[in-house]
């Protein structure tokens, strides 16, 4: 046959359509479990800017604060200064470990209970079902043309939607603000341009990712579900439908079929759309919500609950081989059951998480335990090195930094050592009765001072001398100490 003149077959699309997901409501301890996580979470992340920490007369009393203008993270009683970051860092590093231990015991917990995109999801698709009615009234209603009460309800929705929207937004301004002041800043007006930018930034983005994207944040912007699987083995607790048992499927009353009875009870409640039945996939992130369906299901037919469980693969394996071969019957469901064993979670990947999670908290904590609340630096002057004066000494200047983590005043003696004979003057600095100078420090603050060096005339002197400077206290100990060099001529650093 010729095919002379015909053009080429087009190549499949690889776009396909959204589909818009509509999942029912379902009761059932699971999802009483995630209601509580929510609504604690929530609690967490709406009150805790408004709690109070009392730190002393001239410092924010919000108990939780990021003071970006001042360089400083309050957390309760914890302050960090800006060259304190590592601590953040390493929060951070403890946070990614233990959400890997989390997952490879437990799965996508993660993803299913506590992540924000599905807290807040879980949130608009309440207000969503509360105003427009469950699954097979929403598809109904999306259905049908425009009407005046189809507009009532989806304005109603998107109203609650932005009210939600505007306190997320506005909670999190006020973790980088006293919450009192630029609450009342944002409702009376009077807020900075930036403030009103970062606010509507943020309550535009929770109304777009929890409102509209949802379930598309986890499959296609998250990184989270792609590499989450190499933290996962066969002792990994996952939902998972117990194929051994369940298939064939079949009606209730059929011979020879398994316990599901295809009502897809299963689908119908997940937030992202997705069939456990067809096995592990990237879009399940672990709600378990399908575990109340089910079970429900399997309660009205008077069947054994668990064909969708928490379950890890090995005793999913386990009871296939058992049951390999037997017709679905009691006997089935007794052999399959009877292979499970409790998951292991001293594992080696379990202990390895483990062992480095104990090591980088006990590194932080001693970090934290040990660190100076008072620092020391001297920079000098590099330009000129050095001053020749009448008398021929010769001059360097220097500026030292004293830092004071700690809301007390205190006065300490500037001495150097390294450089015999030496003046050592601190401009707009008194002196002690020994002739030190004598600094006193900025509480909570970082205080300068302007020092000079006179090395004695007609001393001999090398090119580049080390010298030391230290901090005294009143009973004469050292508190303080950092080096420093001193130029003479024909010097270079």
């Amino acid at each position: 046959m010729s095919h002379i003149g015909t053009s080429p077959a087009a190549p499949p699309s690889l776009y396909a359509a959204h589909r818009k997901v509509h999942p029912r409501s379902v009761n059932g301890p699971v999802r009483r479990f995630k209601w509580a996580v929510l609504m604690a979470l929530l609690g967490l992340y709406y009150i805790v800017p408004w709690l109070r920490w009392d730190r002393g007369p001239g410092a924010p009393d919000q108990a939780v604060l990021v003071d970006m203008g001042h360089g400083r993270l309050y957390f309760f009683w914890i302050e960090l200064w800006p060259q304190e970051v590592y601590f953040l860092t390493g929060i951070l590093v403890l946070a990614a470990i233990g959400l890997f231990a989390v997952t490879s015991l437990f799965g996508r917990v993660w993803c299913g209970f506590t992540c924000p995109q599905t807290v807040w999801t879980d949130l608009f698709m309440w207000v969503e079902r509360a105003i427009q009615g469950d699954r097979n009234t929403r598809i109904k209603l999306d259905a049908q043309p425009m009407s005046g009460r189809k507009a009532a309800l989806k304005a109603a929705t998107h109203a609650a939607w932005l009210a939600i929207a505007a306190a997320t937004g506005g909670a999190w301004i006020m973790y980088f603000n006293d919450a009192p002041t630029v609450t009342l800043d944002i409702l009376t007006g009077d807020a900075t341009a930036k403030v009103y930018f970062f606010f509507g930034l943020f309550a535009l983005t929770t109304y777009v990712l929890a409102g509209f994207a949802r379930e598309q944040v986890c499959t296609y912007m998250c990184p989270w579900p792609r590499f989450q699987a190499a933290m996962l083995d066969n002792q990994s607790l996952v939902v998972s439908y117990r194929g051994w048992r369940g298939e064939p499927r079949g009606k209730l009353k059929a011979e020879g079929v398994g316990d599901c009875v295809d009502c897809r009870a299963c689908v119908h409640v997940c937030p992202t759309g997705i069939d456990i039945r067809d096995g592990q996939q990237l879009e399940c992130i672990g709600c378990g919500l399908c575990v109340d369906a089910c079970n429900d299901v399997m309660k009205k037919l008077d069947r054994p609950q668990g064909l969708i469980a928490f379950e890890t693969l090995a005793n999913i394996a386990a009871s296939e081989a058992a049951t390999r071969g037997m017709t679905p019957c009691k006997a089935r469901l007794e052999a399959g059951m009877a292979v499970r064993h409790v998951p292991k979670m001293i594992r080696p990947r379990t202990i390895l998480y483990s062992a480095v999670l104990v090591a980088v908290a006990l590194v932080m904590l001693g970090a934290f335990i040990l660190r100076d609340m008072h620092t020391l630096a001297v920079l000098r002057d590099r330009a000129p090195l050095y001053v020749t004066l009448s008398d021929g000494a010769i001059r360097n200047a220097y500026t030292l930094k004293l830092a004071n983590k700690t809301r007390e005043i205190e006065g300490y003696a500037l001495v150097l050592d390294g450089l015999p004979g030496a003046r050592l003057v601190a401009q707009s600095a008194q002196a002690d009765a020994a002739g030190h100078p004598l600094l006193t420090t900025r509480p909570d603050g970082l205080t300068e001072w302007r020092v000079l060096v006179t090395a004695p005339s007609g001393a001999v002197l090398p090119q580049s001398m080390p010298v030391t400077f230290r901090l005294l206290d009143g009973a004469g100990r050292q508190v303080l100490s950092t080096s420093s060099v001193f130029l003479s001529p024909g010097g270079r650093p």
